[in-house]
């Protein structure tokens, strides 16, 4: 065993303690420099996708091999060490039983319910709008995934809003701005999931901790698309309302049951996958005892498909499968980063900028998280790549771990909605553009045109920028874990 090496107690297996690289700290960065790198080109060229982000995550690793001084076998047990690390794990698990906890929830038609919601109140204009982004809110909020809530509500409440004279741009915009919310405050939201592990911090607490934030950027949000929201060209076309009905229906709404259970569990203390479970099971009963959709549904075994397997269980599962891959790897690139020394390299660097200020601290952990969403066109990804220097940062400073993650989280699900080159952006676009094929009468709105308008996402932005220039909502960890006020004096 090499002097690099030690034996765990635990496990009897050996692990690699730190590793030497060509060109020092920065050979061990190549692996996570090559993903950013790559993962800016393919979103430049607007060919994004997870599968392209896993290939560039394994491309980076390869590399990070040739930039090693130490054993090649102890770069490669290094690296599993790092895809062995529990955050990983536990962030995939998770993710697993939130998708099918979403994908039951769209199964028992929450979306018809929402839209149905829509229709009755008789609102048009910007008052839809406002409604828009409230329903979306709500819905990302229980499904806790954005990617889901932009592709359903652009399906539905997008045409449906544009017929009743809202401005489309604002239509969109609103549809962004509610995933925003959700994918922020959700506690099956897979950002949400992750924000929490990397730090440390338990899901309940995290969601509690950040609620005024999402609800002081939710509030303007929603004054100002109910105040700019009108206007749209197309003003009550009733062909077009009419081709609406056909989508709503409130028997969906029953699915705010599964939802609030799922929340008051978590918020309650109750472990996340504890919550979800419950969800699941009680979601699955009034779906079958309602009889709103047949249980094959649900679960379902065709030998006549490829899949085998098929149904909303398992389209949850497969939903996060690459992005399960993903952050194994990137995971595992962070850890090299801890074992050739990067992470000392620029946390002392960031010191000396720093000081002893925690404001300083705060604003470096808001800039890095900004600058590497700014880049990385999945949102997870780039707050997977961000976490472990606020981590550092955060706990050099004894900043607690509830803070963390509302700073890594909140930008995070902000700027991923926002910019023209962001995954959910183009998602959006593509599904209004595939609407338009359905309803001849549709408007098109370009991602250049939205990103200005989605209010949630700047208002999280902005208020996190204040929050750590002002220290609103800061606390310091406890020796037990505890949020304090004060600096601890230990």
């Amino acid at each position: 065993m090499s002097k690099n090496e030690e034996l765990d107690k635990a496990t009897g297996e050996r692990t690699v303690q730190s590793l030497d690289f060509r060109l020092g700290a920065f050979g061990a960065a190549i692996p996570l420099l090559f993903f950013v790198i790559w993962a800016i080109t393919i979103s430049v060229l607007q060919l994004s996708s997870e599968v392209g982000l896993v290939l560039g995550a394994l491309i980076g690793l390869t590399l990070g091999l040739f930039f090693s001084k130490s054993k090649w076998e102890d770069f490669a047990q290094g690296m599993f060490d790092g895809l062995a690390q529990p955050v990983g794990v536990i962030a995939i698990v998770a993710w697993f039983y939130a998708g099918m906890f979403a994908q039951v929830l769209q199964v028992g038609g929450l979306v018809e319910g929402l839209v149905w919601i829509g229709s009755i109140t008789g609102l048009t204009g910007g008052l839809f709008v406002a409604l828009t982004f409230l329903l979306a809110g709500t819905f990302s909020t229980a499904v806790g995934t954005g990617y889901g809530t932009t592709v359903a509500f652009s399906t539905l409440m997008y045409p449906a809003g544009v017929a009743v004279g809202a401005d489309p741009t604002f239509m969109f915009a609103a549809i962004l701005a509610g995933a925003v919310f959700g994918d922020n405050l959700a506690p099956v939201s897979d950002t949400t999931i992750v924000s929490a592990v990397t730090q440390e911090a338990d899901v309940p607490g995290v969601v509690r901790s950040r609620f005024k934030y999402a609800i002081s950027a939710a509030i303007p949000a929603t004054i100002l698309f109910a105040i700019f929201g009108g206007g749209g060209m197309i003003q009550n076309n009733q062909a077009a309302i009419d081709s609406m009905a056909e989508s709503t229906n409130p028997n969906g709404l029953i699915m705010l049951i599964p939802f609030a259970f799922v929340l008051f569990l978590a918020l309650r203390g109750h472990h996340l996958l504890t919550s979800l479970t419950w969800g699941i099971v009680s979601a699955i009963v009034l779906i079958v005892v309602l009889q709103i959709q047949p249980l094959t549904k649900i679960l379902n075994f065709n030998p006549d498909s490829d899949a085998i397997v098929e149904g909303a269980l398992v389209n949850g599962m497969t939903g996060y499968f690459n992005m399960a891959i993903l952050i194994l790897l990137i995971v595992a690139a962070g850890h090299l980063l801890k074992l050739g020394g990067t992470m000392d390299v620029i946390t002392k660097t960031l010191i000396k900028w720093i000081k002893n200020s925690v404001r300083r601290a705060e604003l470096a952990m808001w800039g890095l998280v900004a600058l590497l969403n700014s880049a990385i066109t999945i949102n997870t990804a780039a707050e997977i790549a961000a976490a472990p220097f606020v981590k550092e940062l955060g706990t050099k400073y004894r900043i607690h771990k509830y803070r963390r993650a509302n700073m890594l989280d909140a930008i995070t699900s902000a700027l991923g909605y926002i910019f023209p080159w962001g995954a959910p952006v183009l998602l959006g676009w593509s599904t209004i553009q595939t609407m338009k094929e359905t309803y001849d009468w549709l408007p098109v709105v370009q991602p250049t045109s939205v990103f200005p308008f989605v209010f949630q996402g700047w208002f999280l932005v902005v208020i996190m920028l204040i929050a750590a220039l002002t220290g609103w909502g800061l606390r310091y960890e406890g020796k037990n874990g505890e949020e304090l006020k004060e600096p601890p004096r230990d």
